[in-house]
C-alpha cells in the first residue's frame, strides 16, 4: 500500500487528501495539522467578527471526525511537522504524545501563509492583533461582543483575551488598506466602533483600478471610517498596552490595533528540506505542483502559480487556487496526472454597500513589463433597464493590448447587489481564453430588465475601448 502524507489541514491539504482517497480507496492518506481546526473558511472570519455568522463552527466545511470516519483519512491534529527528509522519504512531527516519524511515497506541503508583521515599534503591545487564524478570529469576536452594550451579538466562550477586552471599547486603528483592512473596517464600524484606517500609499486596494479605490474610499468615509492615505505608520505608542497610532504627521489615540499588512508564504520547512523557492519567494513547482524534490508537491498559499496572461510565476494566495491545486495533486498521486490550471488574479470584495471585483492585469506598468502596450478605458453604465424601478450604476475599467487587441484585465465596482462581482465572470473568461476586445463586445450575455440593460456594462465598456485602439 502506498502512503500519501499531507502537511497542513486546510484548503489545499484537505482537498488533496479527500480527492486522493476518493480516487484510490486503497491509498493510505495521512494528514498532519499543527492546530485543532481543519478545512475552515478563513475568508469568513471578518463576517464572524461582525456578527453575521453566529458560530465559529459554521466556518468549518468538514469536521475532523468526518474526515476520519466518513472519508477514512488518518487526520492527526495537534501534530507539527518539524522536518522533511526527501532522500529517505520521511517526515518528523511533534505531537501531544511525542515524536512521530512517518514514511511517505508522495508528500504534499500545504502549510499556507502567515501574516506579515511590519517593522514598526510597538507591535508586541497588548491590544495589537492580526487575523491569521481561527483563534485570532475568536479573540476579535470577544472584543466586539464585550464592547457592545446592546447584547445583540452572541458572546463566544471566554478566551485568553478577556481580561483586556472587558476594558476596551474605544477607537480602533487598522494598519493596511487591502482585503482584510477593508473587511475588518466594515465589521468594526458596523458594531459602532470609531475606526481609523491607515494606508501607506496614496490609495487603498492597490490591485484594483484607481476608480474602484476612489469609490470605496469615499464610501468608507460616508460610513464614518476615517481613511488616512499616505500615512506611513512609524510606531504603535504605549507602555505595555497600545494607546495610539503614530505616523509621520499625526498621532491618533486608539485602544486596539489590527495589522492587515498582507501575508507571506510559510517556506522554512520546505527550505530546510532543500526545496527550491521561486522568484516570488514562495515554493516553486511545475504545472503539476511538483517541487524540485521528486514526489514532493506544494499547493495553496505557500506555493507560487502561473499567471494565465504572462505565463510567469506569481504569488496569489486565494482560496479557490488552493482548493483547485490541492484537488489536482490528489488526482495526480492517485494515478491521474492533473495540472490544476493557472490563475488570472481574480478577486472580489464587499465594503458596506459597495462591491467590487478585478481580474487579469490592469496596471500599465505590469502590463508593459510583460511586453504589452496597454490601453485602458473606464465607463459608467446602468445596472438594470432604465425604466425598471430599481438599479444603480456599474463602473467598468477595461485594459487591452493595443497591438493584439487582447483583453488583459478589468475591474468593476457597483452598489452591493448590482452585479459588479457576477459580471466579472465574463471578464475572467475573456482574459483566460485570450479574447479580443471585439470578441468580448459580441458576447451573448443575458438580458432581462430586473437584472441588466440590453447592452451589459461589460459589453458597453468593450465597445468604448475598441474605439480607442
Amino acid at each position: 500500500m502506498s502512503t500519501f502524507v499531507v502537511v497542513g489541514g486546510d484548503a489545499a491539504g484537505m482537498s488533496a487528501a479527500s480527492k486522493a482517497k476518493r480516487d484510490d480507496p486503497d491509498l493510505d492518506v495521512i494528514v498532519f495539522e499543527q492546530g485543532s481546526w481543519v478545512s475552515y473558511g478563513a475568508c469568513g472570519l471578518p463576517y464572524y467578527i461582525k456578527g453575521e455568522i453566529r458560530s465559529l463552527d459554521d466556518l468549518v466545511s468538514v469536521t475532523p471526525e468526518e474526515f476520519r470516519k466518513e472519508r477514512d483519512i488518518d487526520l492527526r491534529t495537534g501534530h507539527e511537522v518539524v522536518d522533511i527528509n526527501p532522500d529517505e522519504r520521511v517526515v518528523t512531527a511533534h505531537g501531544t504524545t511525542g515524536e512521530v516519524v512517518q514514511k511517505y511515497d508522495d508528500l504534499l506541503i500545504a502549510v499556507g501563509a502567515e501574516a506579515i508583521l511590519p517593522s514598526i515599534d510597538g507591535i508586541d503591545h497588548e491590544g495589537v492583533y492580526t487575523l491569521d487564524s481561527m483563534t485570532d478570529g475568536k479573540e476579535l469576536r470577544e472584543y466586539v461582543a464585550r464592547a457592545r452594550s446592546d447584547g445583540n451579538l452572541q458572546q463566544p466562550d471566554r478566551g485568553p483575551a478577556c481580561q483586556y477586552l472587558e476594558t476596551c471599547n474605544g477607537p480602533i486603528g487598522i494598519v493596511g488598506g487591502g482585503y482584510i483592512g477593508i473587511e475588518m473596517a466594515e465589521a468594526l464600524a458596523a458594531n459602532d466602533f470609531e475606526v481609523h484606517l491607515f494606508q501607506r500609499s496614496d490609495r487603498i486596494l492597490k490591485t484594483f483600478s484607481e476608480a474602484t479605490s476612489e469609490i470605496i474610499a469615499e464610501h468608507l468615509a460616508e460610513q464614518d471610517v476615517a481613511v488616512h492615505l499616505n500615512s506611513d505608520v512609524k510606531a504603535l505608542a504605549g507602555d505595555d498596552r497600545v494607546e495610539a497610532v503614530v505616523t509621520s504627521d499625526t498621532h491618533v489615540p486608539v485602544e486596539m490595533v489590527l495589522l492587515g499588512t498582507g501575508v507571506r508564504p510559510r517556506t522554512k520547512l520546505a527550505e530546510d528540506a532543500g526545496i527550491k523557492l521561486g522568484e516570488t519567494g514562495a515554493i516553486a513547482t511545475d504545472s503539476y505542483r511538483e517541487t524540485n524534490q521528486p514526489n514532493v508537491y506544494a499547493a495553496g498559499d505557500c506555493a507560487e502559480v502561473k499567471h494565465v496572461i504572462t505565463n510567469k510565476a506569481v504569488y496569489v494566495p486565494l482560496a479557490l487556487t488552493a482548493n483547485r491545486h490541492g484537488r489536482a495533486v490528489g488526482q495526480t498521486v492517485a494515478g491521474t496526472p492533473t495540472e490544476g490550471g493557472g490563475v488570472a488574479g481574480t478577486a472580489a470584495i464587499k465594503a458596506f454597500d459597495v462591491e467590487a471585483a478585478r481580474t487579469g492585469i490592469i496596471d500599465h506598468r505590469k502590463a508593459s513589463d510583460a511586453g504589452f502596450d496597454p490601453v485602458t478605458e473606464t465607463i459608467d453604465a446602468k445596472s438594470r433597464a432604465g425604466y425598471y424601478p430599481e438599479g444603480g450604476t456599474v463602473r467598468v475599467t477595461l485594459t487591452a493590448d493595443r497591438e493584439s487587441e487582447r483583453i488583459l484585465g478589468g475591474c468593476l465596482v457597483s452598489e452591493y447587489g448590482e452585479g459588479a462581482v457576477h459580471r466579472s465572470h465574463a471578464l475572467v473568461a475573456a482574459v483566460t481564453e485570450r479574447v479580443t476586445v471585439d470578441e468580448l463586445s459580441n458576447y451573448d450575455l443575458a438580458y432581462a430588465p430586473p437584472f441588466n440593460t440590453t447592452w451589459d456594462p461589460v459589453l458597453t465598456a468593450a465597445k468604448v475601448l475598441g474605439g480607442h485602439l
